[in-house]
Order: C-alpha cells, then sequence, then structure tokens
C-alpha cells in the first residue's frame, strides 16, 4: 500500500520549482561577455577560392580579314574540341563584304568612264585651239608680207580687209599658244585625280576581295580549341556578327598550364608572389596539387557591370608531373587555397576582436573586472584571423563581444529569418554569425 504525499507538502514542491524555473529564466536575459584566452599555437591563414585552368603557352586565334570587316558565323566547332594543324575550326559569311564589293567594282567603272570622257574633252580643246593658231599663222605671215609693199597700187580699203595688224595677231597668237598650255596643264591634273580614285578603289576593291577570300578560321596547330568572352561575357556562337582581327580565341598548349584564381579584395589583402598554393580539381580533392603564385595583378578590378565587388587576379603554375598524372585540360575548374602564414606556434586572435583607429589596431584584453584596450602590433592577417607580433602574451583575455550583444544580435535578426524561404536567411557573409565589441569609453593602457 502506497502511501500518497501531503497536499500542502506538494504545493510547496511546485512553488519551488516554479520559482527556480523563474529564477534561471531571469539570469539567462543577458548572456555573459565572451572572451578568447590568447595562447601560441599551430597558425595557418590562408584564403580559398576556384579558378580556371589556362594555358601558358597559347596560340591566339582572330577572326580572319582586315579593316574590321563584318562576319557572322556560319559553322564553328564547340569549345573544347581537340584540333590538327590545318584543321577548319569556324566558316564565316559577309553578305555585307559583297554588297560593298559589288560597289567598289561600280565606282570603278565609273572612274574609267569619267577619265574616258575627260581625255576626250582634252582632245578637243586642244584641236580647237590648235586650229586657231593655224589660222593665226596664216594671218600673221600675210601680215608680214605685206607689211612693205606699195600700197598706192591698190585700193585702201582692200589693203585693209586683207591685211589685219600684225601686233594684235602676235598677241592673239600668245594668248592661243597661253590656252593650249593651260588646257594640258588642267587637263593632266584632273587626269591625275581620276588616276587616284582609280587607285584608291582597285586598292579598296583587292582588299575586299581579300575580305571575301578569308572566310574560314584554320588552326595554326594542334591544340585545344578555347573561345573567348568578349566585354559582355559573350563568346562566339553560330549566327553572331564578328569584326576582322578580333579575338575569337586560342589554341592552349596543354604541356604548359597555369592556375588563373581571381579572389575578393577584401580577402586577398597580403598576397604576394611565391605564396603557396593548394589546389585540386572540382570534385576531387585527392587529386592535390601544390605550386606557389608566380603573378599577382597590381590593382583589383570589376569583373562584370553587375557587382561592384573588385577582384584581384593572380596565377600559378601547374606541374607538368600533375598535368600528365590527372590528365588536366585548359578550361577546367580547380579549387585553390592560398596560404598566407604558417607557423608551428605563433600568437593570433579573431578579427571580430581588433579595433582599427587612426592607423594603429588594438583590442580589449581583461584587467580585473573591467577589459582595457591595449594596442597590439598585427602580422599577416587573414579572412578570420590575424598575426599579433607584440601586444598580447600567453593568457591573456580578449573581448570578443560585450555581455549581452551576441543575444541582443539574434534578437534583432530573428525577425528576419521568420521568412517564406529558409535559404534566403543567411547572412550576407555566408553563413558566419560574428559580433563585434561595441565600443566604450575605456582607459587605454599605456
Amino acid at each position: 500500500m502506497t502511501r500518497r504525499p501531503a497536499p500542502r507538502a506538494a504545493s510547496r514542491f511546485a512553488a519551488l520549482v516554479i520559482a527556480l524555473a523563474l529564477l534561471s529564466a531571469c539570469a539567462s536575459d543577458t548572456a555573459p561577455a565572451t572572451v578568447e584566452t590568447v595562447a601560441a599555437a599551430p597558425l595557418r591563414l590562408s584564403v580559398r577560392g576556384e579558378g580556371e585552368l589556362k594555358s601558358a603557352k597559347a596560340t591566339p586565334l582572330n577572326v580572319p580579314g582586315r579593316n574590321w570587316a563584318s562576319r557572322q558565323v556560319e559553322w564553328m566547332l564547340p569549345e573544347g574540341s581537340a584540333v590538327r594543324k590545318g584543321d577548319l575550326i569556324a566558316r564565316f559569311s559577309a553578305a555585307q563584304g559583297q554588297q560593298e564589293l559589288s560597289q567598289t567594282l561600280i565606282d570603278l567603272q565609273r572612274n574609267l568612264l569619267a577619265r574616258a570622257a575627260k581625255q576626250g574633252e582634252l582632245a578637243t580643246a586642244q584641236s580647237k585651239v590648235a586650229v586657231d593658231l593655224a589660222q593665226v599663222a596664216v594671218q600673221l605671215g600675210i601680215a608680214e608680207r605685206y607689211a612693205s609693199a606699195d600700197l598706192s597700187t591698190m585700193a585702201r580699203n582692200e589693203v585693209l580687209d586683207a591685211v589685219q595688224d600684225a601686233s594684235y595677231l602676235t598677241a592673239k597668237r600668245d594668248t592661243l599658244e597661253w590656252q593650249r598650255g593651260q588646257a594640258g596643264v588642267r587637263g593632266g591634273a584632273e587626269l591625275a585625280v581620276l588616276d587616284a580614285q582609280r587607285a584608291t578603289f582597285d586598292l579598296a576593291a583587292k582588299a575586299r576581295q581579300s575580305d571575301l577570300d578569308a572566310l574560314e578560321l584554320r588552326a595554326p596547330n594542334d591544340g585545344v580549341l578555347m573561345l573567348s568572352s568578349n566585354w559582355s561575357g559573350d563568346k562566339p556562337n553560330v549566327g553572331a556578327t564578328l569584326r576582322a582581327g578580333f579575338d575569337y580565341g586560342s589554341l592552349p598548349d596543354a604541356s604548359a598550364m597555369e592556375l588563373e584564381l581571381s579572389l575578393p579584395q577584401i580577402e586577398a589583402q597580403g598576397l604576394q608572389v611565391g605564396n603557396a598554393v593548394e589546389m585540386f580539381p572540382v570534385g576531387r580533392p585527392e587529386q592535390r596539387i601544390v605550386s606557389r603564385l608566380s603573378w599577382v595583378a597590381s590593382a583589383a578590378k570589376v569583373r562584370n557591370q553587375d557587382s561592384p565587388v573588385k577582384y584581384l587576379t593572380m596565377k600559378a603554375p601547374i606541374p607538368a608531373e600533375a598535368i600528365a598524372r590527372y590528365r588536366l585540360v585548359p578550361g577546367q575548374r580547380l579549387e585553390a587555397r592560398v596560404i598566407l602564414f604558417d607557423s608551428p606556434k605563433a600568437l593570433s586572435v579573431a578579427n571580430v576582436a581588433i579595433d582599427s583607429d587612426a592607423g594603429k589596431d588594438y583590442v580589449r584584453v581583461r584587467e580585473g573586472g573591467d577589459f582595457l584596450r591595449r594596442p597590439i602590433r598585427l602580422g599577416v592577417r587573414g579572412p578570420a584571423r590575424s598575426q599579433v607580433l607584440s601586444g598580447l602574451r600567453d593568457g591573456d583575455e580578449v573581448l570578443l563581444a560585450e555581455a549581452g550583444a551576441i543575444e541582443a544580435a539574434a534578437n534583432t535578426a530573428e525577425p528576419s529569418a521568420e521568412t517564406d524561404d529558409p535559404g534566403q536567411a543567411t547572412p550576407a557573409d555566408g553563413g558566419k554569425t560574428t559580433a563585434a565589441p561595441a565600443p566604450a569609453p575605456q582607459a587605454v593602457r599605456p
């Protein structure tokens, strides 16, 4: 027979449980300050990214033709096709070029007709002047013959009609000779202009004909076809309009390749030539490749017009042994990790604890019951942690977040987490939630 507890004892026990629950709830309203204890430990700072394999020795392929003539892709090999020397890579059509050639040939025929007409006009003018000169010569001869004759034997009116003034005829002859010379000079200049136009039309016709003859792009050597992107990121395709001389693609040399990697500028601080790089093909982490950065761009650039984020480009050569072992090809994507710093023992601190002011860095270190601001000197800075050269020692407790800061941040983010799509509630930094210490007027330790 079981013995039931007295009703009064049961009520006291329930009240005690409720009181303890209320006390625990009140105590959990304010989360304690988050701190990190500094300790020398193995430190490896790195930046991760994804890049593309490119040939270090690639033969450029340009759209055939000259003078930026318009081309339309009629047929082409797909990107990644293996080609031999002399293989057809792409075939183009040039309807506009054919029309321009026809117009140039018409202009050339018009020029020939204009020259023939001009030569006829020049010959007619010179013939007319020659007739006038002959007539003046006859009249001048008559005038000179009768200049010393006895005019008393003939009627005066007959003499005046037959004999003209010798000085007038001489001046007329000089004028006609000048006209003949000017006609020759002017006609020669006009013919020279027509000849220059004909030479221009002839050169244009030959250039357009050569453009029409160059409508096929063939491989200059063996390789794998890689297409180039234009300023908008589009690659050549069937039906696309291209310009002669523009970049079409390349034939990379598969025996010498390098990884081209672009990282956000904010993560690529401190990168330099010589940094170690660990990489592997996407989805194949067991195919590990080790190299070093051989080139780093001098400035970060925006990759497209849709995003203002700037990226820093760098390159790392791929060992020939790795290319042969893993059968790597140009265009393949690789995951890479650039090692910024690697030491078996070093001091470090989380970036969230660092406060920069006037070019100096500070952290807040526990001193008794308070956290005092202390200057530190940093070395290599990584995406999440930074190397500490001086200012901290083993055992120091560094403030990461003020008391209640984490809970306040969680309460602030709670309404945004209640969305229809849970995948949209991820933070902007890729899922990493950090809380920066709130500034407070604390004494700076000398």
